[in-house]
């Protein structure tokens, strides 16, 4: 039996405005096994955006089923949600939303430091992911100090550093050029090698190539 870490079951996402609705997801059924790879491709509108809402759990589904290691997690509240996205799902995104006036160390840690966990094993950690994307010595550099390559590597090792369920990657190498980005997807694919089940949006097919499994979405259906 597969280990699935993800299920969605029938799930649909309706958005109102005023008295118009508009469905944004239609009844998508899918699977995510623990250690995968995976990637999603659609057109701008094609329903992308709504789907990395509710695999992060930034939005609820309007109907159907999200499981997440076996839980329902679909129906939970605000707060429940907030600590599945702290302690289970790393998000990656295309512009780093790195905070200029913190080191390197210090951003890769900010995820433990709202956990209000001690700076000395905050320091710790940070520095043993800081090794892990290949920034040992950048750890005193301020994001302005580097390249889009090292600012995203620097997005990387904070997504990674609680050791998350899951990894939710968004267009990651949509602001780099292609030899930065295409070492961007090795790190990425190393990681999962070693593990991460990682779930990657992109437009681009060359970055969905890396993935195990490829899903098409159009007008909020899987259609490949």
């Amino acid at each position: 039996m597969a280990d699935n870490l993800i299920e969605f079951e029938n799930i649909s996402k309706i958005y109102k405005i005023g008295e118009i609705k508009i469905p944004a997801l239609k009844n998508i059924s899918l699977a995510i096994e623990r250690g995968s790879h995976i990637s999603l491709m659609g057109p701008s509108g094609s329903g992308k955006t709504t789907m990395l809402n509710l695999l992060g759990c930034l939005d609820t589904p309007t109907t159907g089923k999200y499981i997440m290691e076996g839980k329902e997690i679909s129906s939970l509240g605000d707060d429940s949600l907030s600590e599945i996205r702290s302690r289970k799902i790393g998000f990656i995104f295309q512009s780093y939303n790195l905070i200029p006036h913190l080191t390197v160390i210090e951003n890769i840690g900010l995820p433990l430091f709202y956990q209000g966990i001690n700076e000395k094993s905050i320091a710790e950690r940070a520095s043993v992911m800081a090794e892990v994307v290949g920034l040992k010595d950048r750890v005193r550099h301020k994001p302005a100090e580097l390249s889009g390559g090292q600012q995203q590597r620097v997005a990387i090792a904070r997504a990674l550093i609680n050791n998350p369920a899951f990894i939710l990657a968004d267009e990651p190498t949509g602001n780099l050029d292609t030899k930065t980005g295409r070492e961007i997807m090795e790190l990425l694919n190393k990681l999962n090698e070693e593990g991460t089940t990682l779930f990657v949006i992109t437009h681009d097919s060359k970055v969905a190539d890396y993935g195990d499994i490829v899903i098409r979405i159009l007008d909020g259906q899987i259609v490949e």
